[in-house]
């Protein structure tokens, strides 16, 4: 059976860290950490000058530059990357490429780096820093 992340996993597996919230149902999906946002919806221009819509079943994930390269090159039937997010920390993501255990490390990273370091350090001390996996 081939990976795949629908809504309902994407919103648990986000949900699980520390102190992140979802954007409400009617607005565009995200999940933020104290006001910073880690995953969020993906939205493109269907042709040149035209307003960005979303594009279901992709989202980008706050990630580290260095990590981005890394992803685009090993697997970029995952992960791609467009014109308008080329030089920013984020990788996007096709959720039915991706399966649960690789977009929770994914998730886990993007909070780490917009999490305050206090908050970051508890996770540490919890025992539960790796349930998601590492990608640093």
């Amino acid at each position: 059976m081939a990976p795949m992340v629908d809504l309902a996993a994407l919103h648990r597996l986000a949900l699980a860290l520390p102190e992140i919230t979802a954007s409400p149902p009617a607005a565009r999906l995200g999940f933020d950490v104290r006001g910073k946002a880690i995953a969020w919806a993906y939205s493109a221009r269907p042709h040149p000058k035209a307003p960005r819509e979303v594009v279901e079943g992709v989202i980008a994930v706050r990630c580290l530059r260095e990590t981005k390269e890394l992803l685009l090159e090993a697997a970029p039937d995952r992960f791609f990357d467009d014109d308008h997010y080329r030089s920013f920390p984020a990788v996007l993501v096709r959720l039915d490429a991706i399966d649960e255990a690789e977009l929770a490390g994914l998730l886990t990273q993007a909070w780490r780096i917009q999490a305050p370091k206090a908050l970051v350090k508890r996770f540490d001390a919890s025992g539960t820093a790796n349930a998601g996996g590492d990608f640093s």
